[in-house]
C-alpha cells in the first residue's frame, strides 16, 4: 500500500503509522530529505511499536531538508529512480512517499511517474482546512491521469464534514475517516483512534 500526500506536513507519517500498526506491515520510506531530529522511519517505528526488522532502510538518506532533487543536488549525491524496486517482504509493505504527488525526484522525474510505474493501491492524505478541496481533487485528478489504483482519501485534522463530502462527491472516491489532533500521541492513542476513524478499503492490501 502506498501513502501519499496531498503536499507536506498534512500528518501522512502520523496515518502511516496507523495504517503500518493496523496492518501488521513492514514499512518503508525510499527517500527521506531532513535528518535533524526524528525521520519518518523512526517515527513510524516508535509510534507503530516496530520491530527494526519491519522499518526498511532507506534508499537516499538526504541531510538537506527540500525537495529530494534539489536536497540531492545540495548533498552532492545523484538519485537513481530506475533503481528504486519495491522490497521484497514477507506480508504486507507499507510505503511512505516523500512530500506531494509532484515532488520532482530527479530534474527530470516527477515522484508520482515513480509511484505509477509501481502500481500499489494508493491512499492519499490530505487536511481538512481550507484549501483542501481544492488541494485533494488536484492530487486526484493527476493519480487518475496516471491510471493509478486510488484505494481512497483518509483526512487529518479537526471536522469539516462538508469538505469531506465534498471532495467525495466530486471525485467518487471513497473517504476513508479522519484522524483527528491527537494529544497526547502515543501508540495507544493512534491506535484507538486508528481503530475508531479509520475504514480501511477492503480486502486491505
Amino acid at each position: 500500500m502506498l501513502v501519499v500526500g496531498t503536499d507536506t506536513g498534512v500528518g501522512k507519517t502520523v496515518f502511516a503509522a496507523g495504517l503500518t500498526a493496523s496492518l501488521g506491515a513492514s514499512y518503508w520510506k525510499p527517500i527521506q530529505a531532513g535528518l535533524d531530529g526524528e525521520t519518518d522511519s523512526e517515527t513510524v517505528a516508535r509510534l507503530a511499536r516496530l520491530p527494526p526488522e519491519r522499518i526498511l532502510p532507506e534508499a537516499w538518506r538526504l541531510k538537506t531538508p527540500a525537495s529530494p532533487h534539489l536536497a540531492a543536488e545540495i548533498d552532492g549525491v545523484a538519485i537513481d529512480p530506475d533503481a528504486l524496486h519495491l522490497p521484497d517482504v514477507a506480508g504486507p509493505l507499507v510505503v511512505e512517499a516523500a512530500g506531494g504527488l509532484l515532488v520532482p525526484l530527479t530534474r527530470g522525474v516527477l515522484a508520482i511517474d515513480l509511484f505509477a510505474r509501481w502500481g500499489l493501491p494508493t491512499i492519499l492524505v490530505a487536511r481538512t482546512g481550507l484549501g483542501t478541496i481544492n488541494h485533494t481533487l488536484l492530487s486526484l485528478e493527476a493519480l487518475r491521469a496516471r491510471e493509478m489504483d486510488v484505494a481512497g482519501v483518509a483526512f487529518v485534522g479537526e471536522p469539516q464534514d462538508d469538505s469531506m463530502r465534498t471532495i467525495a462527491a466530486f471525485s467518487g472516491v471513497a473517504a476513508l475517516g479522519r484522524l483527528p489532533p491527537l494529544d497526547p500521541l502515543t501508540p495507544e492513542t493512534l491506535a484507538r483512534a486508528f481503530a475508531e476513524r479509520i475504514r480501511l478499503p477492503s480486502p486491505p492490501v
